[in-house]
């Protein structure tokens, strides 16, 4: 790599950075180019020229979230030798990371709703289809030997990824008093039993 790769690439991560501690800190509200540009240093030219727009940054952030947690999540359930401890490493890998990365999981749950991603919904897709496919390899090979349910890979992910990312999102929410430890307790074997062949 070029000495001029080198310093996009670390110009890209100062950005990236940067930009997900100031949602952190400043909330939706305060997450603007100028309070990127002037946190970071980095002008505003070679912020548009390594992501296109402020919504390009938000993309290329939220794709490095989501990113960060699924390798988390893949990195758990291939460690596991059993259908019903996969699936619990599964669950318990998202809600270590909501609570161990918890800037990282805000950005992800609250991003979910705003408008900047809309532009980069294929690239965003793609990404999360790429990071996936290993979970799902996973699940298929389950599903082969008869240790999970056949059902088609969307429901198995609203299965387990729906309640478990309601858990975190109440978890990062301050209108709700939520206990993570309790979810991370109890959510694992009551997503296991909605898996397993009857």
């Amino acid at each position: 790599m070029s000495p001029k790769q080198q310093r996009g690439e670390a110009t890209v991560d100062l950005v990236l950075s940067t930009a997900l501690r100031v949602y952190a800190s400043r909330g939706q509200q305060g997450f603007t180019v100028n309070s990127v540009t002037a946190a970071s240093g980095v002008s505003l030219g070679s912020l548009y020229h390594h992501f296109g727009s402020f919504d390009g940054l938000a993309a290329a952030l939220y794709t490095r979230c989501m990113g960060e947690l699924f390798d988390a999540m893949t990195t758990a359930v291939t460690r596991t030798r059993t259908a019903r401890t996969g699936v619990h490493a599964l669950v318990r890998s998202y809600l270590s990371f909501t609570r161990e990365h918890r800037d990282a999981a805000l950005f992800l749950h609250a991003s979910a709703y705003s408008g900047y991603l809309a532009a980069h919904a294929e690239q965003i897709s793609a990404a999360k289809e790429a990071k996936l496919a290993p979970i799902g390899a996973w699940m298929g090979r389950q599903i082969q030997k008869g240790e999970i349910i056949p059902l088609p890979g969307p429901l198995i992910e609203v299965l387990v990824m729906g309640p478990v990312s309601e858990a975190a999102r109440r978890w990062l929410s301050s209108t709700y008093a939520f206990d993570l430890d309790e979810a991370e307790r109890l959510l694992p074997d009551t997503i296991w039993r909605s898996l397993r062949p009857e």
